[in-house]
C-alpha cells in the first residue's frame, strides 16, 4: 500500500486540499472559495478530495499538515500531525520546486509576502495584511470593472505598447487614477499594463524595501497565474522569475511536505479519517475576564464535545483537557 501526505491550507480567500506521494508527486490538488465559511468549505473539499482519491488503489493517507491563518481550526478538524505558518510552508514548497531558491515573492488575494532565504534557511521576511492594491483582490476588482476576465488580464498587458503610470500606493488612488487614464483615451492594455507595473511597484517599495532580492527568484501565490505581473517584476527586477506548476497551492503543498518529514519516525498519523465530513463542527467564542488581558478564547466543538480551545495568552483554557458539552 502506497503512502499519501495532506496539505491543507485554510486562508481567508480560498481553501486548498494537496494530496502529495513519497516522491512529492502532486497526486491530486483542489482550490475552493472560502468564503467566510471555513468549516463548510473545509469538509466539502474533503468530502471532493476522497472521491478524487477512489480512483488510486491501494493508497493510505500516512500524514496531514495544515498552514494558513485557519490552520488551528483544521488541525482540530482533521487531526493533523503538523501545523505550520504560511511562511514556513511556502518556502518548504520553493524549496522543493527550485533547490537553491533565494527569494520567494507570493501575492494572494487579500495578502502578500516576501520570504528571503539564505543556505535554504529563512533569513527574513515581510507580510502586507492591510493594503489592498498589493493584492489579487485589488486586480479581480479592476478586471470586473474594465468587462476583462481576469485571465486575460495579463495577456492583455502583454500587448502594451505605450507606458502608462498609475499610482499604486493606494487602492483607491488607483481606481481614480485608471479612470483618469481612460478618460484621457489611453487603451485598456495600456492602461492594464500601468496597473501591473503599480502593483509591482507597490510590492518593491513595501514589502521588499531595504531587502536584499537575489536569485533565483520564485513567484507564487494566485496572482502569479498572471503573464503580465510575472513580467513586470522581471522589468523591474531585472532578472528570470520562475513560475511554479502549482503555484496557486504552494501553502498546502509545503504543509504536505513538512507532513511528511513529521511522520517520518511516528507509528501512525493523527488524520482522523475522510468521515469527519459527517460532523457536526461548532465554534463558540467568549472573552476571558480573569486579567486585563481580556483573551477572546475560541473552542471547537465536534458533535457537541468540545475538542480545542485557543486564544488564550496565559494557556488557561487552551490547557484544559477536560472536555464538556456545548450548552
Amino acid at each position: 500500500m502506497e503512502n499519501v501526505y495532506l496539505g491543507i491550507d485554510v486562508g481567508s480567500v480560498s481553501t486548498n486540499i494537496v494530496v502529495i506521494d513519497d516522491n512529492n508527486k502532486v497526486l491530486e490538488k483542489l482550490y475552493i472559495r472560502t468564503m467566510g465559511n471555513p468549516i463548510n468549505v473545509l469538509k466539502e473539499g474533503l468530502r471532493k478530495t476522497k472521491e478524487a482519491l477512489k480512483n488510486l488503489y491501494n493508497i493510505k493517507v500516512a500524514g496531514v499538515g495544515t498552514t494558513g491563518s485557519g490552520r488551528e481550526l483544521a488541525s482540530v478538524m482533521v487531526g493533523a500531525d503538523v501545523v505550520k505558518n504560511e511562511i514556513t510552508a511556502h518556502a518548504i514548497a520553493a524549496l522543493n520546486f527550485v533547490p537553491g531558491v533565494r527569494t520567494i515573492l507570493e501575492i494572494g488575494g487579500q495578502d502578500s509576502k516576501i520570504i528571503l532565504l539564505r543556505n535554504n534557511i529563512i533569513s527574513d521576511f515581510a507580510m502586507n495584511t492591510v493594503c489592498a492594491a498589493g493584492t489579487g483582490s485589488f486586480l479581480d476588482r479592476q478586471a470586473s470593472r474594465l468587462g476583462i476576465p481576469i485571465e486575460e488580464f495579463g495577456s492583455l498587458a502583454l500587448n502594451s505598447s505605450t507606458q502608462v503610470r498609475i499610482a499604486g500606493r493606494c487602492a483607491v488612488f488607483a481606481e481614480s487614477d485608471m479612470i483618469h487614464k481612460q478618460q484621457l483615451g489611453y487603451s485598456q492594455e495600456d492602461i492594464i499594463n500601468g496597473l501591473c507595473e503599480a502593483l509591482v511597484r507597490n510590492y518593491l517599495n513595501n514589502l521588499a524595501k531595504g531587502k536584499d532580492i537575489e536569485g533565483p527568484i520564485v513567484f507564487q501565490g494566485g496572482v502569479a497565474a498572471n503573464i503580465g505581473i510575472k513580467k513586470a517584476f522581471e522589468r523591474a527586477l531585472e532578472c528570470e522569475i520562475y513560475v511554479p506548476e502549482h503555484h496557486n497551492v504552494m501553502g498546502a503543498i509545503g504543509s504536505a511536505l513538512l507532513a511528511k518529514e513529521e511522520v517520518k519516525n511516528k507509528e501512525k498519523t493523527n488524520f482522523l479519517g475522510f468521515d469527519i465530513t459527517d460532523k457536526d463542527f461548532k465554534v463558540k467564542g467568549f472573552e476571558c475576564d480573569n486579567c486585563p488581558n481580556v483573551c477572546e478564547v475560541v473552542g471547537i466543538y465536534r458533535d457537541d464535545e468540545l475538542v480545542a480551545r485557543w486564544g488564550d495568552k496565559c494557556g488557561k483554557w487552551s490547557n484544559l483537557s477536560v472536555a464538556c458539552t456545548l450548552e
